[in-house]
């Protein structure tokens, strides 16, 4: 513990680190491996949209689901219907079905007009009606050297409209959702290497509305790497003790991409050690 009646910070592991293999292999390892929990990444496998199934998981491995992350993603636009700000909502309610503290949500895509629009009310307007903390997560822009190089004048064209390098975000009104201001966010390492953004800065930003942590790693990249912490550039274990000495009473999850691992224990062994950098970082 930090101190003396200090909480001891929880550290779950998210379903999208054992990617491509399903939710309820993430449930397996995170009770081989010590967890103290689990964040629901709601996507196109089947058993991630249905509570009653992923509830008999936690049964079964004696985990919780600490956090349900809503499908935003590119690849789970369909997940729930096609309208954001019901998916939005039905991850709360999931999350209550669950007992989970946190709902991650990105902030919105730029074509989704409607849904931007009403995004900071709806955020709101779901707290005051729930026990859920609706987390909002820092995003990256998208990177045109990845698509023209760093010396295309496309590239550069684009840089002058901010980001790292050659950058222009996807996400309104930014992919810093401290632009927009909520009362609660979720911090990813991976994001802030991807954006060139500054970690510590950011968490002072954010400030006690810092609610939930992803933990992994990057290199600064064109592409989100979600390395192991430890085994990139950013300051995760300068993050960890900072949220330490702050009296962070959130979560931690580590959502680390282990797509490489050719067998199951090398897939074990890279979930372990991140477990074992958060447990030195985070105590």
């Amino acid at each position: 513990m930090a101190r003396d009646g200090a909480r001891r910070i929880l550290v779950g592991l998210s379903t999208a680190s054992v990617y491509p293999q399903n939710t309820e292999a993430a449930f397996e390892f995170a009770a081989e491996l010590g967890y103290d929990g689990i964040e629901l990444m709601v996507w196109a496998e089947s058993v991630s949209q249905d509570m009653k199934a992923v509830q008999a998981l936690v049964r079964k491995y004696a985990v919780p689901v600490q956090a349900v992350h809503a499908p935003c993603l590119l690849i789970s636009q369909r997940v729930w219907g096609a309208d954001p700000v019901a998916k939005l909502e039905k991850s709360v309610r999931a999350a209550e079905a669950l007992g989970a503290r946190t709902v991650v949500v990105h902030p919105p895509f730029r074509w989704q007009r409607r849904y931007a629009d009403g995004f900071a009310d709806q955020v709101r307007e779901l707290e005051e009606r729930s026990d859920v903390a609706v987390a909002v997560e820092n995003m990256f822009p998208m990177r045109a050297d990845r698509f023209w190089g760093r010396k295309a004048r496309s590239a550069e064209r684009l840089e002058k409209r901010g980001g790292p390098g050659p950058g222009l975000s996807a996400f309104a009104p930014s992919y810093d959702p401290t632009d927009t201001g909520h009362e609660h966010y979720t911090l990813d390492l991976s994001h802030t290497a991807t954006a060139g953004m500054d970690a510590i800065e950011l968490a002072d930003r954010m400030g006690r509305g810092l609610t939930h942590l992803h933990l992994a790693d990057g290199r600064g990249a064109s592409v989100d790497e979600h390395l192991i912490p430890g085994h990139g550039t950013q300051p995760c274990a300068q993050v960890c003790r900072h949220l330490v000495a702050s009296g962070f009473d959130g979560q931690a999850v580590l959502e680390i991409n282990t797509q490489n691992a050719r067998t199951r224990a090398e897939r074990a062994s890279m979930l372990a050690q991140s477990l074992s950098f958060a447990r030195e970082h985070l105590s």
